[in-house]
């Protein structure tokens, strides 16, 4: 097994595998298996499968909890946005996982090392085997070190820009006063839970609550979409 990739988990992420089995699975192409046939290895297929469906379950409960007043449609686009192919690769180049996989020599001399698709599975693979070897808690402590982090901090607010789409809407038909007000917070400081309402010309068309003052006005924007939109 990479002694790097175990170095690299258990002081980076604090993971040590019990069945280091299962992290050597996660990290094996099939084109490493097809080169090595006598060796009766198996492939990470099964365990990408696994974490895909482990993957998309925590991230959903994740966006669900985040954004309390965004409707299902945006949460999806979001969620899309977050474990789409060229993001998780770049997760997992990131975390060095790209430094570890076992691939096969014709795999390895075509570039497959820096193929997106292929580190998108490496990345869904690795979080396979800690389900099966952890458990879905610590699979989700990994991704709030790796994923989480950049939701909140709007690598992906393109998708889930609701200010901006507010701010256009309003204002076609010429200029008129935005204002957002935080109205409450609560919680303690670690885990802070902010409110904040959205008025347009002193009339409230709009409220949102999020883990940031950022993420509240956003919220409360998408709650005013809501309704200008129906």
């Amino acid at each position: 097994m990479d002694q790097k990739l175990i170095t690299n988990l258990k002081e980076n992420y604090q993971i040590i595998f019990n069945n280091v089995s299962l992290l050597e699975q996660a990290f094996t192409h099939s084109s490493y298996v097809n080169e090595h046939r006598n060796l009766h290895l198996s492939d990470n297929e099964r365990l990408e499968f696994l974490g895909d469906a482990v993957l998309e379950l925590l991230v959903s409960r994740f966006l669900f909890q985040t954004y309390p007043n965004v409707t299902e449609g945006k949460l999806t686009k979001l969620r899309a946005a977050i474990v789409r192919e060229d993001s998780l690769s770049q997760f997992a180049k990131e975390c060095q996982f790209d430094q570890a996989i076992r691939l096969g020599k014709g795999e390895e001399n075509s570039g497959g090392r820096k193929r997106p698709s292929l580190l998108c599975d490496l990345f869904e693979s690795f979080l396979g085997a800690l389900y099966l070897d952890q458990g879905l808690e610590v699979v989700e402590q990994f991704l709030k070190q790796v994923i989480y982090p950049k939701v909140l901090a709007g690598a992906f607010s393109h998708e889930m820009d609701h200010k901006t789409r507010l701010q256009e809407i309003l204002q076609k038909a010429g200029d008129v006063l935005i204002d957002y007000r935080l109205i409450k917070e609560e919680g303690p400081a670690h885990d802070r839970l902010f409110s904040t309402e959205v008025y347009c010309d002193q009339v409230l068309i709009g409220t949102g609550s999020g883990r940031s003052k950022k993420l509240a006005e956003q919220a409360a924007a998408a709650d005013a979409l809501s309704h200008i939109e129906e």
